[in-house]
């Protein structure tokens, strides 16, 4: 299963990196939503990652132009934030959001939860 993680955290995507590949994902890392976008476009994936604070394309309007295209537009996607407040909840979901994980993350927490969406 291929996960594509965006956040413009160096040290956030590392961590992201070293978890889901010792759970056995293939895992596509992007800096900010709009190399998320060309990422999702060159390498496809089966869940999303993305955090919302990014700058050029924050995590909203990311997770808004992955569910207007085409082919990607059912691919859940997770958010994971340090945000835990119920209108940026709120205005995820909207957006298209498929589930809300609040950092620090717990490892095991975050791969069942990846299990859960892709099933």
């Amino acid at each position: 299963m291929k996960i594509l993680a965006v956040d413009d955290s160096r040290t956030m995507r590392d961590m992201l990196r070293m978890a889901l590949v010792k759970a056995g994902f293939e895992v596509v890392l992007a800096v900010d939503g709009e190399h998320g976008l060309e990422m999702l476009s060159e390498s496809g994936a089966d869940v999303i990652i993305t955090d919302i604070n990014m700058p050029k394309l924050d995590g909203f309007g990311f997770i808004e132009r992955v569910r207007e295209g085409g082919e990607h537009r059912a691919v859940p996607i997770l958010v994971l934030t340090t945000e835990s407040d119920q209108e940026k909840k709120d205005r995820a979901r909207r957006a298209g959001a498929t589930g809300w994980i609040v950092k620090p993350f717990h490892p095991d927490k975050l791969v069942d939860a990846i299990r859960r969406v892709a099933a």
